[in-house]
């Protein structure tokens, strides 16, 4: 560390830190898997899912690293995900070492249509922003945040995120809500 800062100070840091994001964590999984849970996956699955339709196609390796995940978690749940034909596992023809991973037509159709059920009133860390947002006039930007992040993950995950956001903004992937009872039927039918 450049600065010194005093041993109390690391510690007060550290701790307030690690409760802050404690909480801040246990609000966001409730509501994702609250989310998702009609849909019968887990956060992890639903977190592959998007990485490997952001990635357009992704390796265990990355799903794993942009997903914050061991590496046996994503080779675990997208296995258990290609059983299900969410998934297709294959090697490239300039990469035979990794095994990539990319969407079958059932897990872009199932990705959407957890998005097309999204409901923002449902989140509870994006109702704690109004007010915020209110007196500001937009949400919160995670400048800090997304700077300490860039420090402990490297640039590529930044990126990374950046380009699945801007892939939000761009794709008309969210259309209508779905009917969870029709794709339930629809899922266990085929």
């Amino acid at each position: 560390m450049k600065e010194k800062i005093s041993k109390r100070e690391a510690i007060f840091y550290s701790h307030k830190m690690a409760q802050l994001s404690k909480a801040l964590w246990k609000a966001i999984e409730k509501d994702w898997q609250d989310w998702i849970k009609p849909f019968q996956l887990n956060i992890n699955e639903h977190h592959i899912l998007w990485i490997a339709y952001h990635l357009k196609g992704a390796s265990i390796s990355e799903i794993s690293k942009y997903g914050v995940m061991h590496v046996s978690t994503a080779f675990n749940f997208s296995k258990k995900m290609e059983e299900r034909g969410l998934l297709q596992f294959s090697k490239r023809e300039n990469d035979k070492r990794n095994t990539y991973v990319e969407l079958t037509d059932a897990g872009i159709e199932l990705l959407e249509a957890t998005l097309n059920e999204y409901n923002p009133e449902d989140n509870s860390v994006l109702r704690g922003v109004m007010p915020m947002t209110e007196m500001y006039g937009k949400l919160p930007e995670f400048l800090d945040l997304s700077a300490l992040i860039k420090e402990i993950y490297g640039d590529e995950y930044i990126e990374i995120l950046e380009r699945s956001l801007e892939n939000i903004e761009e794709e008309p992937l969210v259309q209508q809500p779905t009917d969870i009872e029709d794709y339930k039927k629809k899922s266990r039918s085929s």
